[in-house]
């Protein structure tokens, strides 16, 4: 559990790092899918941290972390549209993009650290976390993908638009899917009782 913990405490340091990131440079270059990245960066990190500072897991940190995992599924199907229809991207740096994917492929590795650890674990507080990081994961690798298209790739902007649309799409049903999971889950929700 301890573990688990101090691996989590790492990803909401990561993910005040990339909120903050995102906010600056969107505020800077006049992006909204930047700006909705970070704010959606700054609530993960608020629900996050909501759910490290709880001593004892209860059923209702448990519900608002889904809730809000589902409720953050919302802008997230805003950024993708504006991604196909107004936004497609801009090209960045190599050195940001190397960084991007070492951030990427870092939260990569957190979020299998912490399904494993939670796969065999009846603590819904690691549970939670581990829904937590997933999602976030998720939305890592579409910021990824989506500036990577634009920066190296020869694609086409209707094959960038289709690109962005179908991994959007997969990543909002994830993160709404990751939400409902706490919320429906009986055996987690039951669980908290017992902690």
């Amino acid at each position: 559990m301890d573990k688990v913990v101090k691996l989590a405490l790492i990803s909401l340091l990561f993910n005040i790092v990339f909120a903050t990131y995102h906010i600056v440079l969107g505020t800077i270059t006049h992006s909204w899918w930047l700006l909705t990245v970070g704010i959606y960066y700054a609530i993960l990190s608020i629900v996050r941290f909501a759910v490290l500072q709880t001593k004892k897991q209860n059923k209702f940190i448990t519900k608002f972390t889904g809730i809000m995992l589902m409720l953050l599924s919302l802008p997230l199907v805003g950024t993708v549209i504006l991604s196909v229809i107004r936004d497609r991207g801009m090209v960045m740096h190599e050195i940001v993009m190397i960084a991007m994917a070492t951030y990427s492929f870092t939260k990569i590795t957190l979020a299998i650290i912490n399904l494993i650890k939670a796969r065999k674990s009846s603590s819904a507080k690691l549970v939670t976390l581990r829904n937590i990081s997933l999602s976030d994961t998720c939305v890592s690798i579409f910021s990824l993908q989506r500036s990577m298209l634009v920066s190296f790739g020869d694609m086409s902007e209707t094959d960038i638009c289709i690109f962005n649309a179908v991994i959007g799409a997969a990543v909002c049903a994830i993160v709404f899917l990751l939400g409902l999971n706490l919320v429906k889950n009986k055996k987690i929700l039951f669980n908290n009782l017992n902690e």
